[in-house]
């Protein structure tokens, strides 16, 4: 049976290291990608670097000039919530437990760049075609959607394993001695 310790390895393993790619490629974005919203592209159109701050949150939301101290405070209520689904994993439940490692990543690096600045999330990750573009996004925004898919699929699997029936084998009758035929199964 292996110990929990494995299960701290491998999501402090994850969690640091979406923390420090995030962090280094942040940092070398917002010093080489200037001046701000220019493109610099490394596969043709499709995919580019463009620097941006985004003050909101995914996909651009925004809640005006409070938003900063909003999502600061979603996240680290999620990573609350985060912690309790750590703290129930089994330590053989590899998937879910690189699933939190993940999220809890990519939402401490954003997390980072709330505290640090006051424009917003460094973001520099521009994909699409022509005039039709993702939002732009980084690493950590990667960790989160990437562990999000999987512990939504971890859970989903959990529910169905948990709902399932359970059959029981059916039951063996010892012969008896009255001269009665056995019954005859249904």
């Amino acid at each position: 049976m292996e110990r929990s310790s494995g299960k701290s390895r491998r999501f402090w393993g994850t969690c640091l290291t979406v923390v420090l790619l995030d962090v280094a490629t942040k940092v070398t974005a917002e010093r080489a990608l200037m001046p701000r919203q220019l493109p610099h592209d490394v596969f043709g159109e499709v995919v580019r670097f463009t620097l941006v701050f985004n003050p909101g949150a995914a996909f651009g939301l925004n809640l005006g000039p409070l938003s900063r101290w909003i999502f600061l405070g979603l996240t680290l209520l999620a990573l609350l919530i985060l912690a309790r689904l750590y703290r129930t994993s089994l330590a053989s439940d590899t998937p879910r437990v690189l699933a939190l490692g993940l999220v809890c990543g990519g939402a401490v690096g954003n997390l980072i760049d709330r505290i640090r600045s006051p424009i917003g999330v460094v973001d520099f990750i521009d994909v699409g075609i022509g005039e039709h573009r993702w939002p732009t996004f980084n690493v950590a925004d990667m960790a989160v959607s990437t562990g999000a898919l999987l512990l939504a699929w971890v859970l989903w699997s959990e529910d169905r394993q948990a709902g399932m029936p359970v059959v029981a084998p059916a039951a063996v009758t010892a012969p008896t001695s009255t001269s009665e035929p056995p019954p005859t199964p249904l």
